[in-house]
């Protein structure tokens, strides 16, 4: 694991070079958009996390129509943050180690192509990290099973309902919250202690 994080480190420095000091935007589907905020709203380096609707082909979708799966949408999260403290490749890291990425159109029992695993890349060199984030991935063989992660050009991102924004934060005793995003949370701060907002 050590090997993984110093080569994903160098993906990022060689990303990172000659850029200023300007915020970025990465919109990500790992599963519920509950599960992904909360992660990332303890991640060093993000500034801002809302969940929404991503990939779809209809305007202004509902929760309601997006669970359904016929929208085409899945949800995510679309993360703004300072790349001189928390690199793409630092987010994509947190990303695949926080959510099953080798499961197709689900997350435990979470099941629909709303639940996908997916990066909505912003510009090429998003695109390019993801891609060499998944290769190296494979290679190391972190997982048993193919990565199946979509990564596709991002086109439009839906804001959720104001119910869904800070959902963990504020249902920590709603039996979903205890059970599958605690632990995802959890895992995070115990994986990735140097990454915590309470290390700065």
């Amino acid at each position: 694991m050590k090997i993984l994080i110093l080569i994903i480190a160098t993906i990022a420095m060689n990303t990172n070079q000659g850029k200023e000091n300007t915020y970025e935007t990465a919109t990500l589907g790992g599963g519920c958009f509950w599960c992904t905020e909360a992660v990332y709203k303890e991640m060093k380096g993000v500034v801002k996390v809302v969940p929404g609707y991503s990939g779809g082909h209809i305007k202004n979708p509902a929760y309601r129509e997006v669970t359904t799966g016929r929208t085409g949408h899945a949800e995510v999260v679309q993360i703004t943050f300072d790349p001189q403290v928390a690199s793409f490749s630092d987010i994509l890291e947190v990303f695949f180690m926080t959510h099953d990425p080798t499961t197709l159109n689900r997350q435990g029992n979470d099941v629909g192509t709303q639940y996908r695993s997916a990066v909505f890349y912003h510009n090429e060199d998003q695109k390019q990290t993801a891609e060499k984030v998944i290769e190296l991935f494979e290679k190391e063989n972190v997982y048993d099973d193919p990565i199946v992660t979509e990564v596709t050009p991002f086109d439009v991102f839906y804001l959720a309902e104001d119910y869904h924004h800070n959902y963990f934060a504020r249902n920590k005793n709603q039996p979903y919250c205890q059970f599958v995003v605690a632990p995802k949370v959890e895992k995070f701060k115990k994986v990735f202690k140097e990454k915590l907002k309470s290390s700065q």
